[in-house]
């Protein structure tokens, strides 16, 4: 997930506010034709525990700004966590001097005034009792989940750690056309990731996790851990399986690397450099008709939500790809210029260099199909909990990727599997999508209910 900021005390903020619009105006009075500038403040708790004892334990805080100037149609940008009056004048000195000697873009520069603003509904992305429980009872937290996941089945036997994480931080964006604003976020998560070992000595791992906005919200430490034990617990006694042409169902945490293929194919970088597949495909069918994308910055909530997008525009909702038709790209301000397009408000940058381009709260709609009944459907075919490496090839669409799993025989998750390759081509992956289910859950920016997926070759033995 992205970095979270945390929130000052109300002088400190209006400070941080005027700080970044004073930038702003120095950039512009030493000669630049525009500028903005970004300031990131935040603080970070982590702790793993393994096996009741604490292994790490991370507290840390940080400030930092970045300003990037433009000389027509020149740029730099340079950042610093130097606040100091000397710190801030050598940062910004040091970017007017290097915008001078950079090479020309003619598709460089900040958005139109007439685009920028902020969304001003409540949004849900703050609370501050992520840090409401004292250290131990964090660390607890922790040990709490490892110790549920251990304490499920004598077959579990060790542990890589139960863990517990918050953070709290705030963002300010300022700009030469007028723009200043800025938002709170905050975060907590627990997981366990317990290993369990069968009568021969055979030794499996998985995992489980909870996220949340806020803490009231987080699902238990013994929930957690029994989930985690339970997902480790079924790839016990694992085997490896011929090679076949069956169907495919993706568990929702690997689903949504499926997605991430869409997001990279849609990417406005991918595509003005003609790096993907789907270039040039918009308005034409790529997916069968029962799927539809949708990446959504707006959800209150959610972990891809924000006011404005990282150079100052409204966040919103963009449909990607409806009923199988290609709609959308996902671009910034630089990369709909190149693609003489509108920005979808997918802006996405640090303190320095130029923005880059990030979902918003992206899915795949669900279906009505629970995940038993779309597995209740095949007779024979592979229920995937978990892929290994990378096998995408973005140009061609050629996808080969290790995968564990589940067999499923007559209906039914019937033994574990392992040592076996997913294969086709990502342009007949996303119309040979023949089930939805109905199980759409964040987990984070991206999400996805489980799929099925036809015309897949699973390669083992």
């Amino acid at each position: 997930m992205t970095t979270i900021l945390e929130p000052s005390t109300p002088k400190l903020e209006t400070d941080l506010k005027s700080l970044a619009a004073d930038l702003v105006a120095r950039a512009v009075a030493g000669g630049a034709s525009s500028a903005e500038c970004v300031v990131r403040e935040g603080d970070e708790f982590s702790t793993t525990v393994r096996l009741g004892q604490v292994e790490t334990l991370k507290e840390s805080g940080s400030k930092s700004i970045g300003v990037r100037v433009f000389f027509g149609q020149r740029a730099a940008s340079t950042y610093s966590s130097d606040f100091s009056a000397e710190g801030i004048e050598r940062m910004l000195k040091s970017a007017l001097e290097l915008a001078k000697i950079t090479s020309e873009d003619p598709y460089a520069g900040i958005p139109d005034a007439s685009k920028l603003g902020a969304l001003s509904a409540p949004l849900d992305l703050y609370h501050e009792d992520v840090y409401s429980l004292p250290g131990p009872e964090r660390i607890d937290y922790a040990r709490r989940a490892e110790k549920a996941a251990l304490d499920t089945d004598p077959r579990m036997k060790n542990s890589e750690g139960g863990f517990f994480d918050a953070a709290t931080g705030r963002k300010v964006l300022a700009n030469s056309h007028g723009f200043l604003g800025e938002y709170r976020r905050s975060y907590c998560s627990v997981a366990a990731v317990p290993i369990a070992q069968d009568d021969q000595g055979n030794m499996q791992r998985d995992y489980w996790y909870s996220v949340s906005r806020s803490l009231a919200k987080l699902e238990s430490a013994e929930d957690v851990g029994r989930e985690a034990a339970r997902r480790t617990l079924r790839r016990l006694g694992a085997r490896k399986v011929k090679t076949a042409h069956v169907p495919v169902v993706l568990d929702p945490q690997v689903a949504r690397s499926m997605l991430e293929h869409i997001f990279e194919g849609v990417n406005g970088d991918s595509v003005y450099r003609g790096a993907s597949f789907l270039a040039g495909k918009l308005g034409e069918q790529i997916a069968g008709a029962n799927v539809t994308v949708v990446d959504d910055g707006t959800m209150p909530g959610g972990f891809g939500t924000a006011p404005f997008d990282g150079e100052g525009i409204p966040t919103r909702r963009t449909v990607v790809i409806e009923n199988g038709v290609l709609k959308s790209y996902l671009l910034n301000t630089y990369t709909a210029k190149k693609l003489n397009l509108e920005t979808t408000a997918n802006a996405s940058r640090g303190l320095a260099g130029t923005p880059g381009i990030a979902p918003g709260n992206y899915f795949l709609q669900p279906g009505k199909k629970t995940p038993l009944a779309i597995i209740a459907e095949i007779k024979d075919g592979l229920y995937v909990t978990e892929f290994l490496g990378h096998g995408a090839n973005l140009v061609t669409g050629d996808y080969s990727r290790g995968a564990t799993g589940l067999w499923i025989v007559n209906g039914e998750l019937a033994y574990p599997v392992e040592e076996i390759t997913v294969a086709g081509n990502l342009k007949d992956i996303f119309k040979n999508i023949s089930e939805i289910g109905s199980d759409l859950e964040f987990r984070g920016s991206v999400a996805s209910p489980t799929i099925r997926i036809d015309g897949l070759t699973v390669g083992g033995e």
